[in-house]
């Protein structure tokens, strides 16, 4: 019975991110950017938690452990799991996770619109970028049916 009347977190803090504290171990996690389903399994279990625990209800150290994880988690994942298999600069595998990724994604666009390569060329025009068909789906602006002409 003190374990059901224990105070929840609503928010827990972790890679400067707020994470809902009335979600399960793995559904909370996912809320960090560059963590999945899958990578937040693997997280739980490397930090010793209870994954269907609900995050708010851990212990201090418990969301310690978890926060080490995260920290440490290129390292403990194999190459063909991360999400940069091959950085642009060094050519080192790397996860990269949180603010770093939206920030590494916007970098590497702007390198593609520097070289004026055909995908940053899309990424500038704000046209469909992945061969996607541009005839009928995607318009953007102001006109969108068909001016039938006035006889």
């Amino acid at each position: 019975m003190a374990q059901e009347d224990q105070e929840i977190n609503y928010f827990v803090r972790v890679l400067n991110t707020d994470l809902d504290g009335t979600k399960s171990v793995i559904v909370a996690l996912t809320g960090i950017k560059g963590v999945g389903r899958h990578a937040a399994q693997i997280i739980a279990k490397a930090a010793e938690v209870p994954k269907h625990e609900l995050i708010g209800k851990l212990d201090e150290a418990s969301v310690d452990r978890i926060r080490e994880v995260v920290n440490t988690y290129a390292e403990r994942i194999p190459v063909w799991m991360t999400n940069r298999p091959k950085d642009v600069y060094t050519g080192a595998p790397k996860h990269i996770i949180g603010s770093d990724l939206s920030l590494t994604n916007e970098d590497d666009i702007n390198i593609l619109k520097k070289i004026r390569a055909y995908r940053g060329i899309r990424h500038e025009t704000g046209q469909k970028v992945r061969g996607q068909r541009t005839k009928s789906t995607g318009r953007t602006g102001l006109i969108v049916g068909v001016k039938r002409k006035t006889t």
